[in-house]
């Protein structure tokens, strides 16, 4: 689906370099070129994510051939060269290029969670050192069984999957994020045109569906659906979805667990918010971005750059003046001291 961001007519002349006054903190702004602005808030949350970007420096990409086609290969390439501190080219525009040669069109209008799959997966498909291809889905992969239950005979079918977002459905009225993530994972009913197929009866009965987590990964990304569909025609759901910079999910998913959960920590830390702004069928976005250095949050905006604040994150959760809402959160897991967060 090719929707939901373009560029309200924005273009600016040159890629955006901002420094801030704590020392080595350096944030590139990226030039609206073709309507890239979703591709450039995912960049962003990208180069936020410094987990990833350890892993592609590993990459020795000395044997890849056909580079221009290669995603992983020009994602290599863009953070490092936004992790430069000294004024350069940054290959911006051979990665947005490069994506437009693996489906991800330029001069259209994207939805920032397809993107975001879209790109894990060319990462793990174009990558020649599987054991790496493996460690950035690992990154990401939240790992799910999925139990099914026959009404009518109690037979039980499972199967273990994973994903690399979790879809949570929204309200239209408000909600906060712990309620999405407790009905994600809630049992339902499955009747009438939802019925699925039970191998025991050989025939479509009604039946009950619940997801039980088995592994988390180091970072968990959330998908806000806040787009409705209903004969043919698209609407967005500017509703209120309220979410914390700290997230617990011991506590928040107590009977989400499976039994063979082995995690200890679940408190997850939020450092990047992607912000879609207008309609279900055009719009723009930006991003905000916790530093790793001093935990304050910035603002990306295509090429434009400023530091920011929790509250005017907060300002993203829908229903107030501000025109944007959060349409996907990225949490960290806290595996050492819980750093501290910005007022």
């Amino acid at each position: 689906m090719k929707l939901k961001g373009g560029s309200h007519g924005k273009l600016f002349p040159t890629d955006g370099l901002f420094h801030g006054s704590h020392a080595g903190l350096t944030m590139r702004g990226l030039t609206n070129y073709r309507l890239s602005c979703c591709v450039n808030t995912l960049v962003q949350t990208l180069s936020a994510t410094w987990e990833l970007s350890d892993l592609l420096q590993q990459w020795n990409t000395a044997g890849v051939r056909s580079g221009s086609l290669n995603v992983p290969l020009q994602l290599k390439r863009l953070l490092l060269a936004m992790m430069n501190d000294v004024p350069q080219h940054v290959p911006h525009r051979d990665f947005l290029h490069c994506l437009d040669r693996n489906a991800v069109s330029l001069n259209v209008q994207h939805d920032a969670d397809e993107v975001f799959l879209s790109i894990l997966n060319s990462m793990y498909q174009q990558m020649d050192d599987r054991e790496l291809a493996l460690e950035i889905q690992d990154l990401y992969k939240v790992s799910v069984e999925t139990r099914l239950q026959c009404l009518e005979c109690t037979s039980v079918q499972t199967r273990s999957s994973y994903l690399l977002s979790l879809p949570l459905r929204v309200k239209e009225d408000h909600n906060r994020l712990e309620d999405c993530i407790s009905s994600f994972l809630e049992v339902h009913e499955l009747r009438d045109i939802n019925s699925c197929f039970c191998a025991r009866c050989e025939t479509k009965t009604p039946s009950k569906q619940g997801v039980k987590l088995l592994s988390l990964p180091r970072i968990v990304c959330m998908h806000l659906k806040r787009f409705r569909y209903r004969h043919g025609n698209a609407r967005k759901l500017n509703c209120q979805v309220t979410f914390p910079e700290t997230l617990d999910f011991c506590e928040i998913a107590k009977d989400g667990f499976s039994a063979d959960f082995a995690q200890s920590e679940c408190t997850y830390t939020l450092y990047a918010v992607v912000v879609h702004c207008g309609g279900a069928t055009f719009g723009h976005y930006t991003a905000f971005v916790r530093d790793r250095v001093n935990q304050e949050w910035y603002h990306a905006d295509d090429s434009r750059v400023k530091r920011s604040s929790w509250a005017n994150v907060q300002r993203t959760y829908g229903n107030t003046a501000y025109s944007g809402t959060a349409y996907m959160l990225m949490y960290r897991r806290d595996e050492r001291q819980q750093p501290q967060l910005s007022g």
